[in-house]
């Protein structure tokens, strides 16, 4: 593994519970122009390594600092040398935040649905469903990372899904630091059939609701165009931009 603190990045390694189905990436760097090209290139070579994508989170307040007599770059200047590195830009998301205590925390629901808390691991298909139907996403990777969180970090994450019956329509998670004054909301997706019908807000209400009782004063969530508008609504403030950069290892 690079290290991460001499390198000036932090990194988000094996997703929720650091397994080899999580989530891997840079989630923060503060790099100058003369050492950004090796540091993006040891992240590859590590990752190469061990034949995992993983993604380095670009936000639009990022700057490299001046170096030998080199100027400094924006956020353009990174990705720059992320592309040049192999990474392909995906489209840019909003970082939005709210004061979980001033956010609604009742909404109502559709007759005939419900909100529901995952609390054992064999639950996490009800994700795993939602979130194929929803972004495409592979059924078996989100049921192995949603174990992976309901097992090893249940006092600090909640999972929920509305249901119709047995049937999952929209889910979304909470995840939050112990003594941290911050929790994300992730995940957050409705099927098709189901959208329009305020699931998502209802959703977001009820991690709201969860993070204001830890004490957590505020939650955040990277939005799409499609759930900005309604996060707007909520209350959600945008502070700037996060475009996810991921590196594949080459097929074969």
């Amino acid at each position: 593994m690079p290290r991460a603190a001499a390198l000036g990045v932090a990194l988000g390694v094996g997703g929720l519970a650091c397994g080899a189905e999580g989530w891997d990436g840079v989630v923060w760097s503060g790099l100058d122009v003369g050492e950004a090209d090796a540091v993006i290139a040891a992240h590859v070579a590590h990752f190469a390594a061990l034949g995992r994508s993983f993604e380095w989170k670009l936000y639009g307040h990022d700057r490299l600092r001046p170096a030998g007599g080199r100027p400094g770059e924006d956020a353009e200047g990174l990705a720059a040398r992320l592309r040049a590195a192999g990474f392909v830009a995906e489209p840019a998301e909003s970082l939005m935040v709210a004061d979980a205590g001033r956010l609604e925390h009742r909404v109502p629901l559709p007759g005939g649905t419900r909100l529901h808390r995952l609390t054992r691991p064999e639950e996490a298909d009800l994700v795993a469903e939602v979130h194929q139907a929803a972004f495409g996403d592979d059924r078996a990777r989100t049921r192995a990372r949603v174990r992976d969180l309901l097992t090893d970090r249940a006092g600090s994450s909640a999972v929920l899904v509305v249901l119709d019956g047995d049937r999952p329509l929209s889910a979304g998670r909470l995840e939050w630091e112990e003594g941290g004054e911050f929790a994300g909301l992730w995940g957050g997706g409705t099927v098709p059939a189901a959208r329009g019908l305020g699931l998502y807000r209802a959703l977001v209400a009820e991690r709201a609701r969860i993070a204001a009782a830890q004490g957590v004063r505020w939650v955040q969530v990277d939005a799409t165009d499609r759930s900005r508008p309604i996060l707007e609504r909520l209350g959600f403030r945008t502070l700037t931009t996060t475009t996810p950069h991921v590196w594949t290892p080459p097929a074969g």
